[in-house]
């Protein structure tokens, strides 16, 4: 078994399609608009843990999923990046409740296998317009949270998106000390 999810995470990920609208900074804030391709989903909601708790268990599920538990026996590969939903309470930290998407891998789109665990689900997306922001490290809670904060101030008021929650976007497997990439998406209403 951990043999498939090692193949999964070494291998080079496919990167979710977009194209990006423009870019921007302010208060030494980068950011771009970009328009991410709808498409189908692999998810798994976890509720009632921390972030970090939440999405090491997410993302476990989904890593057994791409690597060949599912219905055809596929070892998919694997996607970047893998996207948390999260939902920040008043005072900016994150509920105990986070969805995290995986994409299937363009080749799977048509008819993605189905998952063996009763936790994921396969889900359709529409195209969505995001602004987003990038940073390196582990991320952890903390970070998604201090530059949602930046990249909503960054925005200011010019611009509309969705307040009641936003994505956390890992790129790179835990193995991967340096230059890691990391992004906090806002949802353009």
């Amino acid at each position: 078994m951990f043999g498939m999810i090692k193949n999964s995470l070494f291998g080079t990920a496919e990167g979710w399609p977009c194209r990006v609208l423009s870019k921007g900074e302010k208060e030494e804030v980068g950011y771009e608009e970009r328009v991410y391709e709808g498409g189908k989903f692999a998810t798994v909601e976890v509720t009632g843990k921390p972030y970090d708790e939440a999405v090491k268990e997410a993302v476990l599920k989904l890593l057994k999923y791409v690597g060949g538990s599912n219905d055809q026996g596929a070892g998919m590969g694997m996607m970047a990046p893998v996207c948390s939903t999260v939902f920040p309470a008043e005072d900016g930290s994150l509920q105990h409740k986070v969805k995290v998407l995986l994409r299937i891998p363009s080749q799977f789109q048509a008819s993605p296998p189905s998952p063996t665990d009763e936790s994921i689900q396969i889900e359709g997306r529409e195209e969505m317009t995001v602004y987003s922001t990038q940073f390196g490290g582990y991320a952890k809670e903390v970070d998604y949270v201090n530059y949602a904060a930046k990249l909503s101030s960054a925005l200011g008021n010019e611009e509309t998106y969705h307040k009641d929650f936003y994505f956390c976007n890992g790129y790179d497997p835990p193995m991967k000390p340096y230059r890691r990439r990391n992004e906090v998406w806002l949802l353009k209403k």
